[in-house]
């Protein structure tokens, strides 16, 4: 009789290490938010990869940083808590970029904190050549024993390309304690709803604007209500969305010149959301300044953090 297995894995890295963009190839559906902006993801998303031989739960934390604010500690300290918690732990390096101090600080921090397995995964190696693949391969090993660790392995993948992600998924679940399914069959998230909601209109209005405005955009789904008097097999519902920014100046980025960059970002998310809840969904945004949010206890604690 073959043995199942099941448990938690958690992806760390720097920010934009891959780390979201993998989670969603591994679980077949997008659940964690992916751009192209560090620190992108706030969450701990949790995907659930059903195999025949097991079941994993990814836990996708945010990337640890040296943070500038109160927000920045608070995401810092749900990565570790994290990490503490998993039975493995996969390691994201991008293969397009050197091996830097910010990998190296995370390894050290890695060796000092976890006992679980931990896995290097190259990411992101339909951007290089073979060749550079390898060298970065080595890289990876070097660095890992400077920082006093010990690899389980070192896999190069690409989420984008799907090359290599079964055999990640076969790697991490032969790490897993033995026991049974922890969700049931078809279920690939355990995040509210609204959680999703509300990255899916993170993700669409932080599409192709300025810098200064990732850190500062926040989420909220305010409601989420079946509009009464639909006929039974057309219903609708209206979700209500608040957007929050910290200063006036940013309130205009995302609303646009007459509105045009707020419709976008409707547009856009509604498509995402109807898929998400299987249902035709009137979508109702507002955009709103809580001055400086990111710094003050009150309105993190009111938006979520």
């Amino acid at each position: 009789m073959s043995i199942f297995r099941s448990g938690f894995a958690c992806f760390v890295g720097r920010p934009n290490a891959g780390k979201s963009t993998l989670t969603n190839a591994l679980v077949g559906e997008k659940i964690a938010i992916t751009s192209s902006r560090p620190q992108t993801t706030r969450h701990a998303i949790r995907g659930v990869v059903h195999r025949p031989e097991g079941q994993l739960v990814l836990v996708d934390t945010p990337g640890l940083h040296k943070p500038r604010t109160l927000l920045g500690e608070r995401l810092n300290a749900l990565v570790r808590t994290t990490w503490a918690e998993v039975d493995t732990i996969g390691m994201c390096l991008p293969a397009d970029e050197a091996v830097g101090p910010g990998d190296k600080f995370l390894m050290r921090e890695l060796a000092e904190i976890t006992r679980a397995p931990l896995f290097a995964i190259v990411t992101k190696t339909d951007l290089v050549s073979p060749e550079k693949v390898g060298a970065h391969l080595m890289a990876v090993q070097k660095a890992g024993e400077a920082a006093g660790l010990t690899w389980r392995e070192i896999v190069p993948v690409s989420a984008v390309a799907d090359d290599q992600v079964d055999l990640l998924a076969r790697l991490l679940v032969d790490t897993m304690p033995e026991g049974p399914a922890l969700y049931p069959e078809g279920q690939l998230s355990d995040e509210p709803e609204e959680t999703l909601i509300a990255e899916i209109v993170r993700e669409s209005a932080l599409e192709g604007v300025h810098d200064e405005l990732p850190h500062s955009l926040a989420v909220v789904v305010e409601e989420v209500m079946p509009r009464e008097g639909r006929p039974a097999g057309k219903p609708l519902l209206d979700v209500r969305v608040n957007v929050y920014v910290e200063r006036d100046s940013q309130k205009g980025i995302i609303i646009g010149k007459k509105g045009v960059r707020l419709q976008e970002i409707g547009t856009a998310s509604r498509t995402q959301i109807e898929k998400l809840l299987g249902t035709k969904v009137h979508l109702d945004l507002h955009v709103k300044v809580a001055k400086d949010w990111q710094r003050d206890p009150r309105q993190l604690r009111k938006l979520g953090f």
